[in-house]
């Protein structure tokens, strides 16, 4: 399932819903049928996402494999290709956060 976030600061971002739940649920929110992120709600979202990809940069590369396969060394070949870390998936979200903020307009999702 697909999510459109809607901003008229910037160009509806279309993401897919697991990785809008990790997000919404970093800044508090849930994926509902409808949402929005007020104006009001903007600074302490973007604080609070920034914060998690900085815990994220931080933590050891363990924390980014699969539950399954933590602790057990390299088990990824070499030609297997990384896996996306927190600030390159929320990336496209911070920016539509920011740039909403800076135009003082709500971000929206199931409209």
């Amino acid at each position: 399932m697909l999510i459109t976030f809607k901003s008229h600061a910037s160009q509806d971002l279309i993401m897919m819903n697991d990785l809008a739940v990790t997000l919404l649920g970093i800044i508090g929110k849930h994926v509902g049928e409808r949402g929005v992120i007020t104006k009001e709600e903007l600074p302490r979202a973007i604080h609070r996402l920034e914060a998690a990809v900085m815990q994220a940069k931080q933590s050891p590369a363990q924390s980014q494999l699969p539950e399954e396969q933590r602790g057990k060394g390299s088990d990824y070949d070499d030609d297997e290709e990384e896996p996306l870390h927190l600030g390159q998936r929320a990336y496209p979200f911070l920016d539509m956060l920011r740039a909403s903020q800076r135009e003082g307009c709500d971000v929206l999702w199931g409209v």
